[in-house]
C-alpha cells in the first residue's frame, strides 16, 4: 500500500515558528525538509551526532534525554506536536548534546539549515520568532534550575500536576482528570527524581487524599489543597 505524500507547505503552515510565512516562502523551505517515521522505542540520534539542521514533530513524542555511564538517564524534555527542537545546536554548528528517542510512534519533518538561515537574513518576523522560541526553550531551563534547586520533590510532582489543569495554575481549584503523557519512569526522570521517589509521593498525595491514580490516570481531587500540600 503506498503512502501519502505529505503536504509539507501546510504542515509547516500550521506550526507557530511558520505561520506568518508566504506560500513562497514556505515552498523555499519544502525541498529542505525530510520525513523522519519513528516507531516507538527507536532513537532519532545519538549524543555527539552532527546536527545540520533542526526537527518538527507532526505527530508522536520524542525524548531528549543525557546518558550516563552507569547506563541511567536524564530526561532534559519531552518534545510532543507542533513542537521543535535542534535549533540551537543547528546555530552553533556543534555535535547534539543529547540523544532523542521516540516514546510514541512518531513522524518528524527534519529542516535542514540552509533554507532557514536564508530566511533569517530576509525576513525580520521569522528571525524574531525563531529567537522567541529559542528564549523560551532558555527559560524553561532556567526554571528547571530553579524548580531542583529550591523545590521539595512533593513540590516538584504536585507543580508537574497542576500544569495539565485545565485553567491556569494560579486559578486552578476543584477537581480534574489528568492523563499521564508518558511512563513515570521519563516522568521521574524530567523532575530529577528516582521511580522510587515518585512513587512514593504518588502514595503520599493518595493517602491524604489529594489523587487518585490508576495506572497512567490521575484523578486530582481537589486542587487547592494539592497546591497548598508541603509547603
Amino acid at each position: 500500500m503506498q503512502e501519502t505524500r505529505l503536504d509539507i507547505p501546510q504542515i509547516l503552515s500550521r506550526l507557530p515558528l511558520f505561520q506568518e510565512l508566504s506560500p513562497t516562502q514556505l515552498a523555499k523551505l519544502e525541498p529542505a525538509c525530510r520525513e523522519r517515521r519513528l516507531s516507538k522505542g527507536t532513537m532519532l540520534f545519538q549524543k555527539g551526532d552532527p546536527a545540520k539542521g533542526f526537527f518538527v514533530v507532526v505527530f508522536g513524542q520524542i525524548k531528549l534525554a543525557f546518558p550516563s555511564a552507569q547506563g541511567n538517564e536524564k530526561v532534559v524534555q519531552i518534545v510532543g506536536p507542533r513542537q521543535s527542537f535542534g535549533e540551537a545546536v543547528m546555530f552553533l554548528d556543534l555535535p547534539c548534546p543529547v540523544f532523542a528517542e521516540a516514546l510514541l510512534d512518531s513522524l518528524l519533518l527534519h529542516i535542514g539549515s540552509g533554507p532557514v538561515f536564508d530566511l533569517l537574513e530576509t525576513d525580520p518576523l521569522f528571525a524574531r520568532r525563531m529567537l522567541a522560541g529559542l528564549s523560551m526553550r532558555l527559560h524553561s531551563l532556567v526554571q528547571d534550575v530553579e524548580t531542583y534547586s529550591l523545590r521539595s520533590s512533593a513540590q516538584r510532582v504536585v507543580g508537574y500536576l497542576l500544569q495539565h489543569c485545565p485553567q491556569s495554575d494560579a486559578a486552578c481549584e476543584g477537581s480534574f482528570d489528568i492523563s499521564l503523557p508518558t511512563s513515570k519512569q521519563v516522568i521521574a526522570s524530567r523532575l530529577n527524581l528516582t521511580p522510587e521517589t515518585l512513587s512514593r509521593i504518588f502514595h503520599d498525595l493518595t493517602a491524604n487524599g489529594l489523587i487518585a491514580v490508576s495506572g497512567k490516570q490521575i484523578t486530582i481531587n481537589d486542587a487547592k489543597r494539592l497546591r497548598e500540600f508541603d509547603l
